[in-house]
């Protein structure tokens, strides 16, 4: 009987000793979590305007024609004229000048990166001085590569304008088959900026699958969400290039009149870069 209780004990202690291995073995040491950190955006494209002349052709062509453009509005735009467009001492300076030219009263410029480079997401940024005085009408703006329809069907994105006569007010907007202008439908949003026409600021976009907000300085004061159909947001389907330009009256830059003392005016561009 003695024999048995003690081959029994002894049993327990093996069985038990074994036990407390197996478990140790099958505790896991708790695996390292990683942490992925959100890429920063890369630079894929930018112009810094350090060459004086010209803008450089392989990123930028000229809109040209004094047609009124939709709006109305009363300059000329020149192709390859130092007077209208030209880089000097690292920026962009588009001109408008009060000049009779081909019919009309004022010549400017207008640059564009049509069929030279195109985006359809990303952070699409320029640093600019704005120009000053009532008919003014500059813009940072986007059109589609490709269009299949008419304006504004295959859509417009404005980062930035800006009018004259109301000098501490910057504009983002888009247009569309169903929301535009001539429909009084347009969505946009606008933020009170106090020196633009002194000093140089930040405007952007940040456009992304989800939509597109606006900022100035990096401050963010309109926000877009993507929508589902062509008629509300073609911006899904189409690429747009980046055009630079300042108008001179119109429709809007020309609400309130044209002054015709203020000219010669400038619209400067430190730099436009694109990130993604």
């Amino acid at each position: 009987m003695k024999v048995k209780i003690l081959t029994y004990l002894l049993f327990m202690i093996i069985f038990n000793s074994c036990k407390d291995e197996d478990s140790g073995m099958d505790a896991k040491e708790e695996e390292p979590q990683i942490v992925l950190e959100p890429q920063e955006p890369k630079l894929v494209w930018s112009d810094e305007f350090d060459v004086d002349g010209l803008p450089d052709y392989t990123k930028w062509t000229f809109d040209v024609g004094g047609h009124g453009f939709g709006n109305r509005e009363l300059q000329y735009y020149t192709e390859k004229n130092l007077e209208n467009v030209r880089i000097e001492n690292g920026v962009l300076i588009i001109e408008a000048l009060k000049k009779d030219f081909e019919g009309n009263q004022y010549t400017s410029g207008k640059i564009w990166t049509k069929d030279r480079r195109s985006w359809s997401t990303g952070r699409i940024e320029a640093r600019i001085k704005l120009p000053s005085g009532k008919g003014t009408w500059p813009a940072f703006w986007m059109l589609p590569q490709k269009t299949n329809f008419s304006w504004p069907l295959d859509g417009e994105i404005d980062i930035m304008e800006h009018v004259g006569y109301a000098p501490d007010s910057i504009y983002g907007t888009i247009h569309t088959q169903a929301y535009n202008h001539t429909i009084g439908t347009q969505k946009g949003g606008k933020i009170g900026i106090k020196d633009v026409e002194k000093d140089f600021h930040i405007y952007a976009i940040e456009w992304t699958n989800k939509g597109i907000d606006w900022y100035v300085d990096d401050e963010k004061y309109y926000s877009l969400p993507t929508e589902k159909t062509y008629e509300k947001w073609p911006f899904s389907t189409n690429s747009y290039f980046v055009i630079l330009n300042l108008a001179v009256g119109g429709t809007w830059g020309g609400a309130q009149g044209v002054d015709t003392d203020i000219w010669p005016q400038k619209m400067e561009v430190d730099y436009v870069r694109v990130y993604q």
